[in-house]
């Protein structure tokens, strides 16, 4: 799991962040699948290659998977890494299609014309994270499977909120644009960082989208699965926290930062995950 470990490490994000709450075991196994995301990701984002050479790409991760999945001879780093998890836990090619599904509307699609566009594309790259997920965490309820949804909805609308101002830099904007034109945002405005009160009108109303589906998280997890999803109730818990601190700077997301949170409020997230987890809590830290 060297490599795994590496682009893990390397990366500093939350998701790797919750892996902290897992068994070795099953660390090693998010380590390796959160790696594949991550390359499979970089490589529809290098904006310094055509997007005809990063969809020629992706259709070899495609294919290097799939043998991964058939127990066949794969020929990247990760994927080698990610093969005996596979095995382990049953990870269907149907879902790493998917992933990459996503990943390939991102060469494609820079304007998403409504929420129904949208949340197809948060399904493919941050639900199907989630489904695979909940394999490694291990369930026993299917309504798991529907908690994952509700969540990775939530946590990549929380996202790309987060992320207005990189991604218009990229020519790139994930809010609807019928919501844009519901609060008389232009797409000059955000490609030009401007910020109104229609604006912050706007992304309000994706924040109400983003709590509509915590809470839908929040009441679908089956009670007898939540120790199980102690990682996945952890990464709920800090993109919750994220969401509430851009509503109180009434997402004002055009300056040269983002909103994130600190180091201590992390660990703090964690310490207080670890707590609930021992005292086999029934409250979601969130929605």
């Amino acid at each position: 799991m060297q490599h795994s470990r590496a682009v893990t490490r390397k990366s500093a994000s939350n998701l790797a962040l919750a892996f902290i709450l897992l068994p070795q075991a099953k660390r090693d196994a998010m380590s390796a699948l959160y790696a594949f995301c991550r390359e499979v990701d970089d490589v529809a984002d290098e904006d310094s290659v055509p997007p005809e050479q990063r969809r020629a790409q992706l259709a070899e991760w495609r294919e290097d998977i799939r043998r991964a999945c058939k127990g066949g001879s794969p020929r990247f780093p990760v994927n080698q890494e990610l093969m005996p998890v596979i095995q382990n836990f049953r990870l269907p090619f149907a879902l790493f299609d998917e992933l990459i599904r996503g990943c390939e509307m991102d060469l494609e699609i820079h304007r998403y014309a409504d929420s129904k566009q949208l949340e197809s594309y948060c399904y493919r790259v941050a639900s199907v994270v989630g489904l695979l997920s909940i394999e490694i965490f291990g369930y026993q309820d299917p309504a798991c499977r529907d908690y994952a949804i509700d969540l990775g909805q939530a946590l990549q609308l929380t996202n790309i909120l987060r992320d207005v101002r990189a991604d218009a830099a990229r020519g790139r904007i994930y809010l609807p644009l019928d919501a844009l034109k519901k609060f008389n945002v232009s797409e000059d405005d955000i490609l030009h960082f401007r910020y109104t009160e229609n604006f912050h009108a706007l992304a309000d109303s994706v924040a109400a989208r983003a709590r509509h589906f915590y809470q839908r998280a929040r009441n679908t997890l089956p009670a007898r699965d939540r120790q199980s999803m102690v990682a996945a109730e952890l990464m709920g818990s800090v993109y919750w926290q994220l969401l509430q601190k851009l509503e109180a700077h009434r997402f004002q997301v055009f300056g040269p930062q983002p909103v994130r949170l600190s180091k201590p409020h992390k660990l703090a997230l964690v310490f207080g995950s670890w707590i609930r987890f021992a005292c086999g809590s029934a409250r979601s830290p969130y929605g």
